[in-house]
């Protein structure tokens, strides 16, 4: 069988390329909505963590050790089969919910590594000119963060998106459970695996696309405001 007549097989025959999309559209969608609760409740936790209250300090501590020492999969599977077994929540639901929870502790500790990394003097600096604190924390600390947390955000989201491979385990249909009946069904497994592989690879590139764009969008408005 030639290489034409494989792919014809796997991406086209039974309409297997709309049932690819559908797979990558769940995957998508569950990584997105993971990234965005993951990044609110990551930096809720940080604040949590960063307060004077010990009892806060030591609750988000013991959040964070539990969430980032745990393999996302037995999360999942926690949740799904236990937690919100008897629950009326979507399979996709609990994976947001668990991707989300997991996410959130490994952003608090980004967020608070790159508070920890910022210039205090700049921060004091601008308290004495005047600036309330939350002033001071938006206009000179939070530029900082952003600047020092973006390569470790953007490995972070890559991560998030391979991870949630491991969604096939609920009865989710997501990219990988896709490639994996196809590449069952057609009997080609090695051209079916290398195919999800590069659009995995596309996925991680899109995201590197999008944070080069915004580099390049900042350096020009850095060169604008020195000129």
């Amino acid at each position: 069988m030639s290489l034409d007549q494989i792919l014809y097989k796997i991406l086209i025959q039974g309409n297997s390329y709309q049932t690819i999309l559908k797979g990558l559209n769940a995957t998508v969608e569950i990584s997105l909505y993971s990234l965005l609760y993951g990044t609110l409740l990551g930096a809720f936790i940080c604040m949590l963590k960063m307060s004077g209250s010990k009892i806060l300090k030591f609750i988000s501590t013991v959040y964070i050790i539990i969430l980032r020492g745990s393999p996302v999969l037995m999360l999942l599977m926690l949740l799904y089969y236990g937690v919100f077994a008897r629950s009326s929540l979507e399979a996709n639901t609990i994976a947001i919910i668990a991707f989300s929870l997991n996410i959130s502790a490994h952003v608090a500790e980004l967020l608070r590594a790159s508070i920890n990394a910022t210039d205090r003097g700049q921060v004091e600096a601008a308290r004495t000119l005047g600036f309330s604190k939350f002033q001071a924390f938006r206009l000179v600390t939070l530029p900082q963060v952003i600047k020092i947390t973006k390569p470790v955000y953007q490995s972070t989201i890559i991560n998030l998106i391979q991870w949630t491979s491991v969604v096939g385990y609920v009865s989710i249909t997501d990219l990988t459970r896709v490639i994996n009946n196809i590449s069952s069904r057609t009997m080609q497994p090695m051209v079916t695996m290398i195919i999800g592989m590069l659009i995995y690879l596309g996925l991680a590139y899109i995201v590197h696309g999008i944070f080069a764009i915004s580099d390049y969008i900042q350096e020009k408005k850095e060169i604008e405001a020195i000129s």
